[in-house]
C-alpha cells in the first residue's frame, strides 16, 4: 500500500473515533428491568389472587406490613429481582420465599395477572 493511502486511512478512522466519542453515561433508570404491561383486568385478578393466596402473610398493597416475619412486603419485591424472574417459579410451583410459604401453582393467565398486580405495586424510584 502507498503512504497516501495509508494516511487516508489513518485520517478516516481518526475521524471516526472522534465522531463517535465516548458512550453518554447510562442512568440507573435505563438499566433497571422495563415495567409490564398488563391490562387493567389482568391487574384487578391478580390483586385477587394476592388477597386469596398471599396476604394471610404479605402485605399485598402499596402500604402496610406483612403479618408474617420474613414474607416480604410485595411492593419491596423488585428490590430482590425483577418481578418478572417470579414467572417460572409460579409455572412450576414455588416453593422459595419465607419457611412457611405454601407451594402452589398458577395458569398462564394467573400468572400474567399476578406479576401485572406485583408490577403495579412495587415502590418506583426516581419517577
Amino acid at each position: 500500500m502507498s503512504r497516501t493511502v495509508l494516511a487516508a486511512a489513518a485520517a478516516l478512522l481518526a475521524v471516526a473515533a472522534c465522531a463517535s466519542g465516548p458512550a453518554p453515561p447510562t442512568a440507573p433508570e435505563a438499566t433497571a428491568p422495563a415495567m409490564m404491561t398488563a391490562s387493567a383486568a389482568e391487574v384487578a385478578a391478580g390483586k385477587r389472587i394476592a388477597e386469596l393466596r398471599c396476604a394471610s402473610c404479605h402485605a399485598i398493597g402499596p402500604s402496610g406490613e406483612s403479618r408474617m416475619e420474613g414474607a416480604p412486603a410485595f411492593r419491596k419485591l423488585a428490590e430482590r429481582y425483577p418481578v418478572t424472574a417470579l414467572e417460572e417459579a409460579f409455572a412450576e410451583g414455588i416453593m422459595v420465599g419465607h419457611p412457611a410459604m405454601p407451594e402452589f401453582k398458577l395458569s398462564p393467565e394467573e400468572i400474567r395477572a399476578l406479576l401485572g398486580y406485583l408490577d403495579s405495586v412495587q415502590e418506583r424510584r426516581g419517577v
